[in-house]
């Protein structure tokens, strides 16, 4: 079904991103009708090889197989096991090595990390099976009313809809179109994503090394020889690092992994970006409601970006559901307040604290990083301590939304 065609919609999700796209799945899911508009996402070619993976936590685990698309990533998908925190800096108070051990939770992985161009595709597949409406075009304009929302998609077409949920990313349409002001930052760091190919197994383990201005990550793939790479440091550094051929980057990639995973054979294509933050002033306002980076941006650390949309994703769904079922305007301000609620401590948090963590690393106060070291050492030490902090890595202050709970 294409814009144009006379029906009005509870939800309109604009953006077909991972956040998007799972939230026009989970809110059909749970009976609502449901339009995702968005340009399709562009197929992986040899030209632009995918860069950027998804590291997803259990409970986004369990959001896919509620939305039935967690089967057929499996085979694409590589288990996280082990978290591995390396101090690499300078610091008088450099901390021990620590190993998060999913085990140590009764878990078989944290999570799985995923491409994800095919992430994206898969979840488009499934919503292009179910959906009532996807139509594959930007949506140039939103016009807000007091019973509904009116908007204007490329090629001179409309789509009317009780509920707009933005999921447009960054500089999004729908923030803009609702009054929503927002609070951006950035950071004189930059980041490369890419992949490369080792001699040694990876055997699940994610390794985290910190150093001054940044850190450098690697994560696993489904291949046991296969990483793939978050190297972030300052602008002046990515950008020699990024001026360098295959062989100069995998030769500096080799220096600072040490060989914690043998030699490296290969390396991927690189993508650099500047690492920045941006929090909306408002969650949902004016029959729109924000999802993913349209409400948030966060550094690229401790897989907490993707997630946190999913749960906003999750969080939306299961709101407007209940309103439907009680004869409730979806864009009505009890359905946004309520959804405001739910999200706000879950995004408050992560936002602080992943901002606190990359500042810690930049900064040459001796009291801060006496303090760091000092917390890592009793997570080191402290079994328990441990624990609780692995336990609030993977799920918000408050509950989950249940359908991020694992099925009965």
């Amino acid at each position: 079904m294409t814009a144009n065609d006379g029906a009005i919609y509870d939800v309109a999700v604009v953006g077909a991103g991972p956040a998007g796209i799972a939230a026009a799945l989970a809110l059909a899911h749970l009976g609502a009708r449901v339009a995702l508009v968005g340009p399709p996402p562009p197929k992986a070619l040899p030209a632009r090889p995918e860069t950027r993976t998804a590291a997803l936590l259990t409970s986004s685990v369990d959001f896919l197989k509620r939305l039935e698309v967690w089967e057929p990533l499996i085979p694409h998908a590589a288990a996280l096991k082990v978290i591995r925190i390396i101090d690499a800096s300078r610091s008088l108070f450099r901390s021990p090595d620590i190993a998060f051990d999913s085990r140590e939770l009764g878990l078989e992985a944290f999570g799985y990390n995923i491409a994800n161009t095919t992430l994206v595709e898969m979840l488009y597949a499934r919503a292009e099976e179910i959906l009532p409406a996807v139509i594959p075009a930007s949506v140039e304009a939103v016009q807000i009313g007091d019973r509904e929302a009116r908007l204007t998609v490329s090629g001179d077409r409309a789509l009317i809809a009780r509920l707009v949920a933005g999921a447009d990313g960054r500089r999004s349409v729908c923030r803009i179109a609702a009054g929503i002001a927002v609070s951006e930052w950035r950071y004189d760091q930059a980041a490369i994503a890419s992949s490369f190919h080792h001699t040694r197994p990876h055997d699940g383990v994610s390794t985290e090394l910190h150093r001054e201005s940044g850190s450098v990550t690697t994560v696993p793939m489904p291949d046991p020889l296969l990483s793939s790479l978050i190297w972030v440091g300052s602008t002046a550094e990515i950008e020699e690092v990024m001026a360098g051929d295959d062989a100069a980057f995998a030769a500096l990639l080799q220096n600072r992994l040490g060989d914690a995973l043998g030699e490296i054979t290969a390396v991927g294509a690189r993508a650099q970006f500047p690492v920045a933050g941006l929090t909306a002033k408002q969650l949902a306002a004016n029959r729109t409601a924000l999802i993913g980076e349209a409400a948030h941006i966060l550094p690229p650390i401790g897989a907490q970006g993707l997630n946190l949309g999913l749960r906003d994703a999750a969080a939306l769904a299961v709101l407007l559901a209940a309103a439907l079922r009680r004869g409730h305007d979806p864009g009505g301000s009890s359905v946004l307040s309520a959804y405001v609620r739910a999200r706000q401590l879950d995004v408050l948090s992560r936002t602080v604290g992943v901002d606190l963590l990359n500042r810690s690393l930049l900064t040459g106060l001796l009291p801060v990083q006496a303090a760091r070291g000092l917390v890592l050492h009793g997570l080191n030490a402290l079994a328990p301590l441990r624990r609780m902090i692995m336990r609030a890595g993977l799920a918000p202050p408050a509950t989950l939304p249940s359908l991020m709970q694992p099925a009965a």
